[in-house]
């Protein structure tokens, strides 16, 4: 499910950050008006110059913010990129969601824009919640889930 902007431009997954400091109408004026991408599924190898080649082709980047674990500060498969302009973000949006960069199709994402700590993951582990519950061997994102690891290791 997704809607549409005024402009008819981009439309917004049904996805809300749970963590957003305001309601929900405020949320979705955020996203709306948002310069700010979540960008997922990347590579843990993924460098943040790699990011700023791919999406600096849909326009002006003002910042990348890569994600990193909470514990030992390292990426962790995710980061934000924020443009200097709406049109910008909407033509990654348009272009730039399901390429591949690094041997992984990439997800794009608005967000509502970026606050200081959102970079840290939000698992148990600090990284990924979804990386904790993963029951796939995946070499890019840190091999097994974090839960499939603990029981191989014990």
């Amino acid at each position: 499910m997704s809607k549409r902007t005024n402009s008819g431009a981009a439309a917004l997954s049904a996805y809300r950050d749970q963590h957003f400091r305001g309601n929900r109408i405020e949320q979705e004026k955020a996203l709306l008006t948002s310069t700010t991408l979540y960008i997922g599924n990347l590579s843990f190898f993924t460098a943040e110059e790699q990011i700023h080649e791919l999406f600096s082709r849909a326009g002006d980047v003002k910042r990348i913010i890569m994600g990193l674990d909470k514990y030992r500060k390292t990426p962790c498969g995710f980061c934000f990129v924020e443009y200097y302009t709406r049109s910008d973000a909407e033509m990654a949006m348009r272009f730039v969601n399901g390429t591949r960069l690094d041997d992984r199709i990439v997800r794009t994402d608005w967000d509502a824009g970026f606050k200081e700590g959102r970079q840290y993951g939000r698992g148990k582990s600090g990284g990924q919640v979804r990386d904790e519950y993963r029951t796939d061997f995946d070499t890019g994102r840190g091999g097994y889930g974090k839960m499939i690891q603990q029981k191989i290791t014990t």
